[in-house]
């Protein structure tokens, strides 16, 4: 894939990248096949002003083909591989950081929920107003975001390691 501005690419690993891919196809194929035929059984019902089943298979019609264009525009976009190691434990996009947080300590992938589902972390993005803070930086570093409500928030980095699935 082409080298895009890190705004519109997306870091997934490998194995995100192949079960979004999955997904991808299953709905885009048999899926699209399948709500179809239950749309077509639906229409022979009657009457498709009170037919419940028809509207229900329409308006999951539209909710699969709003998630093949999200799987689509995701994977054309996706950077595939190990994150980005520019400097040793520095922040950047598919790193799990350990933050200090308002005297909380935390741990999160920085980076897409779709890299992170089933990794048992929490996931922020770079774009958030915590991500955006922190990325780029080095462990032992203090910097302070604004929260939606307008508070300034300190962060302490702790640690930076590469996500690894």
């Amino acid at each position: 894939m082409s080298e895009t501005t890190s705004g519109s690419v997306t870091w997934l690993t490998q194995d995100a990248y192949d079960r979004l891919k999955a997904e991808y196809d299953r709905l885009s194929g048999e899926g699209r096949s399948e709500l179809a035929k239950r749309i077509e059984q639906a229409r022979e019902e009657g009457d498709l002003k009170e037919n419940a089943g028809y509207h229900a298979a329409k308006e999951e019609q539209g909710k699969q083909e709003l998630r093949i264009r999200q799987l689509r525009q995701l994977l054309e976009t996706a950077q595939v591989g190990s994150a980005a190691a520019s400097v040793a434990g520095e922040v950047t996009l598919g790193s799990v950081v350990t933050v200090e947080l308002a005297g909380d300590e935390m741990r999160f992938l920085l980076g897409s929920r779709e890299v992170g589902d089933g990794a048992g972390l929490d996931v922020y993005s770079e774009k958030s107003p915590l991500g955006a803070a922190i990325i780029g930086q080095q462990p032992g570093t203090e910097v302070t975001y604004s929260a939606p409500n307008g508070a300034k928030i300190p962060v302490r980095i702790i640690s930076s390691e590469p996500f690894t699935g």
